[in-house]
């Protein structure tokens, strides 16, 4: 009999009591803890492809041991443990993910969940923290008080990275958006870390923020999900914890209050070569909402990410700086001139090396503005250090 297969799993390994141990984490957050394994349950974990039987694994975890021999029992065990905690694909796990799915639906406002833990949650506060990044040495200024028509953005691309080390991108590209009319409603691309199997994953849910809740244009968010031959809400609890529409929302509502409706739109790891009509229709009926010039197109996007810490042997110094900076240029100059085919090519050229994380996220903003943007003005570039070693670099870019 087959057993049953491993869902995608982030993977890490820690000492514990002398020992390694494996630490499995479910990204999509279906599976509400953490499983740790020995070293031997782990290798019986990784044969769960939903093809082999317990004569297959066993065979397979000899030739990788040099022979140590794995009765029925423990291979029994591992697959009771991981399937009880919601790692394995079976129908315990199908109840797992409607029971959650229903409880996250249930609520009709997404609570802000990095409030208290990357940013103020108290509102004053936070409006303290993020007026010190316009205002900063190399910030743009105060957010201006008037609006004029001329200065209407029509797509913006700032980060995702934490206030803390992208705040000044995060003014600048914001500074130029508050110098034009308010928009109605903004069509906020995010990228989804979690890697979810769809292209694009959306929710209708409200955006909670300490500066107010901003509204979800649930009739725009129907029409789109009505191009898609895909289920766009499936695996919305992906949306709960992910930092990469957050960030930017928490920015919207510092400059225009809840007085704004939003439609947030993860991306997934879409392949724009492969010509997927799936992604173009999509797009294209973002691209058609966007012709009213109350719409915004907004990308929260973050560029390369090179380091240990992102699996790079080699040391961050500063010619590994100045190689980045100079194939971020590279890239970004497609993004300015609104090119979103020649944006992809040329991040792709070296099979995307840097890990540009919003490279479908940029790719799917500037689609969905083609024709109803001009060219593209850098306001901002920089780059951060990771804490566990690295850099992740990041810009705004508007179009109006």
């Amino acid at each position: 009999m087959k057993l049953p297969e491993l869902r995608p799993v982030e993977v890490t390994t820690f000492d514990q009591d002398g020992e390694t141990a494996i630490r499995l984490r479910d990204p999509l957050g279906y599976a509400a803890g953490e499983a740790i394994l020995s070293p031997l349950a782990f290798l019986i974990a990784s044969g769960l492809d939903g093809e082999a039987d317990r004569t297959d694994l066993q065979l397979a975890i000899k030739e990788r041991t040099g022979g140590t021999g794995v009765p029925d029992e423990q291979i029994d065990e591992v697959v009771d443990f991981l399937d009880a905690q919601g790692f394995l694909h079976t129908p315990r796990f199908e109840v797992l993910r409607g029971e959650v799915n229903d409880a996250y639906r249930s609520v009709p406002v997404r609570p802000a969940a990095l409030a208290g833990q990357v940013y103020s949650a108290d509102p004053d506060t936070l409006r303290e923290e993020l007026n010190a990044y316009f205002e900063c040495d190399d910030g743009p200024g105060p957010l201006p008080g008037n609006s004029d028509a001329h200065f209407r953005t029509r797509c913006l691309i700032v980060p995702h990275i934490d206030f803390a080390r992208g705040g000044r991108s995060y003014a600048h590209g914001f500074h130029r958006l508050a110098q034009g009319p308010k928009p109605k409603t903004v069509i906020v691309f995010g990228v989804a870390h979690a890697s979810p199997d769809a292209p694009f994953v959306m929710t209708r849910h409200d955006f909670d923020t300490p500066l107010g809740t901003l509204r979800a244009d649930r009739a725009m968010i129907d029409r789109l999900a009505q191009t898609c031959d895909w289920n766009p809400f499936e695996d919305e609890i992906v949306h709960r914890d992910e930092h990469s529409i957050e960030l930017p929302v928490v920015m919207l509502a510092h400059v225009y209050g809840s007085d704004i409706n939003i439609v947030p739109i993860l991306c997934g790891a879409f392949d724009v070569a492969a010509e997927d009509a799936h992604v173009e229709r999509f797009l294209m009926a973002c691209k058609a909402e966007a012709a009213s010039e109350d719409v915004l197109i907004l990308a929260g996007a973050d560029l390369a990410h090179v380091g240990h810490t992102f699996g790079d042997e080699f040391e961050v110094d500063d010619g590994v700086i100045g190689h980045v900076r100079e194939r971020d240029e590279t890239d970004l100059a497609h993004a300015l001139a609104g090119d979103p085919v020649s944006w992809y090519q040329s991040v792709m050229q070296d099979g995307n090396a840097r890990r540009v994380c919003g490279l479908q996220c940029i790719y799917s903003a500037l689609r969905s503005a083609e024709g109803h943007a001009g060219p593209g003005e850098l306001l901002d570039y920089g780059y951060a250090h990771d804490p566990n070693g690295g850099i992740v670099s990041f810009s705004a870019i508007a179009a109006a």
